[in-house]
């Protein structure tokens, strides 16, 4: 084969080339704001727990304790749900945790620890009070690759 013919085969074949889509990072209107995840929560937990609870429904709670469970998950159901829905963050894992106590004249830390990337993830925190019950609303925005 001759050198003019090895040229037009590689003349005739195109090829295309394809650069890579992956994603290092999220774009600045699709990152995890604290401020944006906290008024979200904070409006869920108000709504869910203002003027709902009084001291009968608290003391039938801590002798059985199921309707804290499902309130507590429902909460974080409708908080990780809006964060979603509202954000724009669609590279993100939400992941939220609700606590619900009860108010006995006692003290209680919340505390958490997570290995994550500081460029992109982040968390925001809410807490809600009155005569009765104590609550807290952690929200952890996780970005995937």
């Amino acid at each position: 084969m001759s050198t003019e013919e090895v040229e037009l085969k590689h003349e005739d074949q195109a090829s295309d080339i394809v650069l890579p889509t992956y994603h290092l990072g999220p774009e600045e209107n699709e990152k995890f704001y604290p401020s944006k995840a906290k008024l979200v929560a904070k409006e869920i937990l108000n709504g869910e727990l203002e003027g709902k609870v009084d001291e009968k429904w608290v003391e039938e709670w801590a002798d059985f304790g199921d309707e804290f469970e499902a309130l507590s998950k429902d909460i974080a159901d409708k908080i990780k749900e809006k964060c979603k829905a509202s954000l724009d963050i669609p590279r993100y894992k939400i992941v939220v945790q609700v606590t619900i106590g009860q108010m006995k004249d006692q003290g209680v830390k919340i505390t958490s620890r997570c290995l994550w990337d500081t460029a992109t993830d982040n968390y925001a925190t809410v807490s809600f009070q009155n005569q009765h019950i104590w609550a807290s609303a952690i929200v952890f925005g996780l970005y995937t690759d």
